[in-house]
């Protein structure tokens, strides 16, 4: 499978938002976008009664975000039809990815996310398929290096 990578560091949290927003102008319908590396210390997460691991919300298209951080094992995805999420009319954003590589799809983009201190942070965004190939090689021209 066709694989395209591009690396960028981002100084601020600003700057995360402006990349966010112009990966998000590329993304259509079917789309999936996992995240991987998030990691938040112990003393920063917050606890929860309620917790839900998809939440939709409505834009251009529909965004799907998955947020797999309590995530028990492959039968809470499966009963809420995960793939139903990954072949439908939004974007879905997958936070945590770590935890299911194996039921990811083939063709995907993957968010490589290292915290280097402070508010700075490396992404390493790697297009898995033509499709997400064409967006790394879109987006790179708009990133810092």
């Amino acid at each position: 499978m066709k694989e395209k990578r591009i690396k960028t560091t981002l100084k601020t949290p600003q700057a995360t938002f402006e990349f966010g927003e112009l990966l998000g102008k590329y993304l259509i319908a079917g789309d999936v976008v996992a995240l991987i590396g998030v990691g938040v210390p112990e003393e920063y997460c917050i606890t929860s009664p309620t917790y839900t691991i998809v939440n939709e919300y409505q834009g251009r298209i529909p965004l799907y975000h998955f947020d797999l951080y309590r995530l028990e094992g492959n039968s809470d995805l499966e009963n809420l039809g995960y793939e139903e999420y990954f072949e439908g009319k939004g974007v879905t954003v997958i936070e945590w990815a770590e935890k299911i590589t194996h039921l990811l799809p083939e063709n995907r983009m993957e968010v490589r996310i290292s915290h280097l201190g402070n508010d700075v942070r490396e992404f390493e965004i790697i297009g898995f398929g033509d499709h997400y190939g064409k967006i790394v090689d879109d987006v790179v021209h708009f990133l810092p290096r």
